[in-house]
């Protein structure tokens, strides 16, 4: 099981689920997901929204998702704000 970056995946990561156009659609932790399959695989407990089947070819552990931000250097909030 991995994720859409080629991260392996495992039940209890914290979650981003990516939609359609790269929108983020939950935010959650992986749950009930087994060895074998990307697609529809496992739950996310959603901590935004419903939760559903787990596409986890469109998903991206947390801390990936902050590396990313962090190479963007939006990471840091700007002075003055």
């Amino acid at each position: 099981m991995h994720f859409r970056n080629g991260r392996e995946a495992k039940n209890g990561d914290t979650v981003v689920q990516l939609g359609y156009e790269g929108k983020i659609e939950r935010l959650g932790v992986l749950h009930d997901a087994t060895p074998g399959n990307d697609f529809c695989n496992g739950k996310i407990a959603d901590l935004v929204t419903a939760g559903g089947c787990a596409c986890l070819c469109d998903c991206l552990h947390v801390d990936d998702l902050a590396a990313i931000l962090k190479e963007k250097g939006l990471d840091v909030r700007p002075n003055g704000m």
